[in-house]
């Protein structure tokens, strides 16, 4: 017997459990090394949310821009401008009311524009030398725009950078920390340079201009504080913040180790930065994820229009402005989610829209353990029910969790404005019922192969008498003889074990076969092997039975009772027991097949192959016995109805098929003749294709109220109504 609790079939559960296990730990791995196509996949995502939803913009733009663009160096000139040129955009906007002026903009160099530039090239000439003293009495360039930048509040851009420091100047802001250093854990550059010292001394605010962007160059966060050379630095939209709300106002950073962060002892980063009345969140790294608004051209103003005055007093008065560079010739125009190409300056702007409105976006420090607690809980629970209910219930329950986070990650963006990476869970959790399925597949074929592997070494007690007289049998070799063969198989077998394991699906098959061996062998048929769900065997040989068609016939009547009775005894909820059996007499080569060290006593010829594509007929009729036309000729006494001449898959020659519809009690009922007409007519209608037809004569066959004939009327109306 195949074996059970303790044998083959049940150490194989540890190893399904080990599979598993290996699985879900490689997801789990490869989530926390998150390598770039899986944070590629996850960003995807998380653009995916904001394209669907972006922010909506303050339509008062309390953000303006002022853009150099085309348009302004056509008509203004290239860049550089002098120096002079900005400080008269600082002086219209500040005449104009500007609450903040942000120059997106590094100057780090002298203006070469300057006259003291221009006296030292004139004084070469002796002709020029009173222009050249003249010049050299006027005041710089750079004088004449921190001289603008000082009557207004205006923050400097400042940038980190890898290189050694290039005047490294000191941040304006004041910090008050809370928790770890901040240091430990914000973008840091080695060096940095910023403004000429005249100008730095004059602003009020210093802010960081850098971005770092993604792998795939989108920028999607910015940072709100860097370090350059060990000093702490806000960025440009973070110091302008800062500034509109006073000079002396504090940026408090609060990182692990604060009071109310569970950070349970680890340096797990920042956790937010306050401005005044500002609260911000923020990332590990001290980033903020930007909830992008679409581009519009209502934001910024062209620097030309500012100084031709044909931009109106109300739409700077108020505001913060941001110069700053659109022009595709100044490399300042990045990629972000909404758009391929936006001006850097745009993202700063943005960046303070977003601060003063309070619509954020934020991937919480704990969104990473809950997608991976989510991913080994529903991996898990799909593991389980792959190996305990099936594959469809599996399906059906990793379908409902893969929809639940989803539409959490859905909920929790449009509500909150959390960043949940539904997709790699849900790939994890698909690979995992994959992986299961498929270990599930193979275990179940395997088991299949062994139960009937297992049942193929069950032969007729007669054989083993004759085999003990006669060894010589044992040998390769045969002989030709007419046989009987039958062939059976269960109906929907794979629907009946489908969520069994190996210890169900052995009790069931064994509850199956035993009787249906059983009924074979008591009428003295030769098991030859059983075939997973179905089971061949012949009659008239080894040992000789002249009544051998009527033997087979005899078997097929009784198995289909065993069957009867085994329905009987299942639970009611439970999907009936089908066979369907097949008959056919014939010649065969008959002996023992294989090689001397294994072979199998069975029989060989195109009887066998005819008697297997009758029993596929049991299908198409709903007939639970089909015989051929040469067994229907041996046994004259037994209840047989013809179905007409069939053609049969793979056989080029139509063969006369006949129902079995009882023993000789039916065959010997007076209305049976009656019977025997209707049920012809419902076969003839069934194998023209006429579904009404074939109802009418099953139903004159019904009426004429023959108990005998009840299963195979059953059978026959549950595929009309299948």
């Amino acid at each position: 017997m195949p074996p059970g609790r303790g044998g083959v079939l049940g150490q194989r559960q540890p190893l399904y459990v080990i599979l598993m296990g290996v699985v879900l730990a490689a997801a789990v791995l490869l989530r926390v090394l998150d390598p770039a196509p899986v944070a590629r996949m996850r960003l995807a995502v998380f653009d995916s949310l904001l394209t669907s939803a972006p922010r909506v913009a303050d339509p008062s733009f309390p953000v303006r821009i002022v853009d150099i663009d085309e348009p302004s160096l056509a008509e203004l000139g290239q860049w550089p401008w002098p120096r002079t040129r900005l400080a008269e955009i600082v002086d219209r906007l500040r005449e104009s009311g500007a609450r903040t002026i942000a120059i997106d903009l590094i100057l780090a160099e002298p203006d070469r524009w300057s006259a003291q530039n221009m006296a030292r090239e004139l004084s070469r000439f002796e002709d020029l030398k009173p222009l050249s003293e003249k010049a050299a009495s006027l005041p710089s360039n750079d004088d004449v725009l921190a001289e603008a930048i000082a009557r207004v509040p205006v923050v400097l851009g400042f940038s980190g950078e890898q290189g050694k420091s290039r005047q490294l100047v000191p941040p304006r802001a004041p910090f008050a920390i809370a928790g770890d250093d901040p240091k430990l854990f914000v973008p840091s550059f080695p060096g940095g340079v910023g403004a000429v010292p005249v100008l730095s001394e004059a602003a009020m605010g210093i802010g960081a201009v850098n971005w770092l962007p993604e792998r795939d160059q989108v920028v999607r966060r910015v940072p709100l504080l860097v370090t350059a050379g060990e000093i702490l630095y806000p960025s440009l939209s973070l110091e302008t913040l800062r500034v509109a709300q006073g000079a002396d106002t504090t940026v408090l950073v609060r990182s692990s180790g604060a009071s109310g962060i569970l950070s349970f002892g680890q340096q797990t980063g920042l956790d937010s930065i306050r401005v005044g009345a500002v609260l911000l969140p923020s990332d590990a790294q001290g980033e903020l994820w930007l909830k992008f608004a679409p581009h519009d051209p209502r934001r910024s103003m062209s620097a030309r229009d500012l100084l031709a005055n044909r931009i109106d007093k109300a739409d700077i008065e108020g505001r913060h402005i941001f110069i700053g560079a659109s022009a595709t010739g100044l490399m300042d125009l990045r990629t972000t989610p909404l758009a391929p190409s936006l001006p850097g300056v745009e993202i700063h702007a943005q960046a303070l829209e977003q601060m003063l409105s309070g619509d954020h976006l934020m991937r919480p420090a704990w969104a990473t353990g809950a997608e991976i607690v989510f991913l080994v809980v529903a991996g898990a629970l799909a593991a389980f029910l792959i190996s305990r209910s099936g594959a469809l219930t599996a399906a059906i329950s990793s379908a409902a969790a893969i929809g639940f986070v989803v539409l959490f990650s859905k909920l929790a963006y449009s509500q909150a404005g959390l960043l949940i990476d539904p997709v790699y869970p849900s790939i994890a959790l698909i690979a995992v019922y994959l992986a299961g399925s498929l270990s599930n597949y193979v275990r179940a074929e395997t088991d299949r192969a062994r139960i009937r592997s297992a049942f193929g070494h069950y032969v007729s007690p007669a054989i083993v008498e004759e085999l003990a007289r006669s060894q010589d049998k044992l040998k390769l070799g045969g002989e030709t003889r007419d046989v009987t063969l039958l062939f059976a198989d269960v109906r929907g077998f794979s629907r009946l074990s489908e969520g069994m394991d190996a210890e169900r699906l052995v009790r069931f098959v064994n509850e199956l076969f035993t009787p249906l061996a059983d009924a074979i062998l008591e009428k003295r048929g030769t098991i030859d092997k059983f075939m997973g769900d179905a089971v061949m065997a012949f009659w008239n040989a080894p040992l000789r039975d002249p009544d051998h068609a009527l033997q087979a016939c005899r078997a097929a009547l009784n198995m289909q009772a065993e069957i009867s009775r085994l329905n009987a005894a299942r639970a009611s909820s439970a999907e009936p027991v089908r066979l369907g059996i097949g008959l056919n007499t014939g010649s065969c080569v008959v002996g023992n097949v294989g090689s001397p060290q294994r072979f199998d006593y069975s029989v060989l010829g195109d009887v066998v192959n005819t008697a297997s594509r009758i029993e596929e007929a049991t299908k198409i009729y709903g007939v639970p016995i089909i015989i051929s036309e040469t067994t229907a000729a041996a046994i004259p006494h037994l209840a047989i109805a013809g179905i007409g001449i069939v053609s049969l898959r793979g056989k080029e020659r139509p063969e006369q098929l006949y129902a079995i519809l009882g023993d000789e009690a039916l065959a010997s009922h007076p209305r049976f003749a009656d019977l025997k007409e209707s049920f012809s007519a419902y076969s003839a209608a069934t194998a023209a294709g006429d579904t009404d037809a074939a109802r009418k004569h099953l139903a004159a066959c019904q009426d004429l109220g023959i108990a005998e004939a009840r299963m195979v009327l059953e059978a026959a109306a549950l595929r009309l109504t299948a």
